[in-house]
């Protein structure tokens, strides 16, 4: 199988083992024109300067402030086209969609902060699903988001 090609890559992920949980934690938020909206996004986004991620399976995230903009990529992968983020960082980071949502009143606002993880994971995923992800669930929750838009990358 070839994962530099989309078949191999659909074929690939199509074989992933899906982890199966007890229950199912279920959180009724507000309604969205309410709701304090956050990014979570898996491009490995982190600020110009700050230190990015180690090349495989770390489980990390980074906090970053909703208006910074001056972000860096930081997949390493050579069948990742970044042609797309390269020219509008929208494409996997959508901070100004969420900040023109804020304006319209389609959602009540944007958060002080979002959060990136990079995609490079395990195929368990478990130090996210069982550390980190909820650490930074936590943080969120703590800074008053209601609401997390995923932008898997």
């Amino acid at each position: 199988m070839s994962l530099n090609n989309d078949a191999g890559m659909r074929q690939y992920v199509a074989a992933l083992p899906v982890p199966e949980f007890e229950d199912t934690p279920w959180v009724t938020p507000p309604p969205l024109a309410e709701a304090t909206v956050a990014i979570c996004t898996t491009a490995g986004l982190h600020r110009e300067g700050d230190t990015g991620w180690a090349p495989n399976e770390d489980p990390s995230y980074k906090l970053l402030p909703a208006d910074a903009r001056d972000l860096v990529l930081a997949h390493w992968s050579p069948n990742f086209d970044r042609v797309g983020i390269a020219a509008d960082l929208n494409v996997a980071y959508p901070a100004d969609r969420l900040e023109e949502m804020a304006a319209e009143g389609v959602i009540g606002a944007v958060g002080s902060h979002h959060v990136s993880f990079t995609g490079n994971q395990d195929d368990t995923v478990a130090k996210i699903r069982l550390e980190t992800g909820p650490a930074a669930a936590a943080e969120l929750k703590s800074k008053g988001i209601d609401v997390v838009l995923l932008t898997p990358v």
